[in-house]
């Protein structure tokens, strides 16, 4: 059974972050992610750049459940602090 730890790594090889946090149950998972490569992306396309790169282990059903709960750049992080 997956990790919360295990789901950041996998983030982690997708996209370099400044923040990660994940919680999760084992099977659901809930994500803060922020990172330099969202800039100029909006939502939808800042979630599919981590799905995409996750596509794989959802497919395999490794990875069941996903939300990504924040998607920031780190000044948008900043400003929410």
């Amino acid at each position: 059974m997956l990790q919360p730890q295990d789901v950041e790594k996998m983030i982690a090889e997708v996209i370099p972050c400044t923040h990660l946090h994940v919680e999760g149950d084992g099977h659901h998972f809930f994500a803060e992610i922020v990172s330099e490569h969202f800039a100029g992306k909006n939502r939808l396309a800042r979630h599919r750049l981590v799905k995409d790169g996750l596509k794989e282990r959802i497919a395999s059903n490794e990875l069941h459940a996903l939300s990504i709960n924040v998607a920031a750049t780190p000044e948008e992080w900043a400003a929410r602090q």
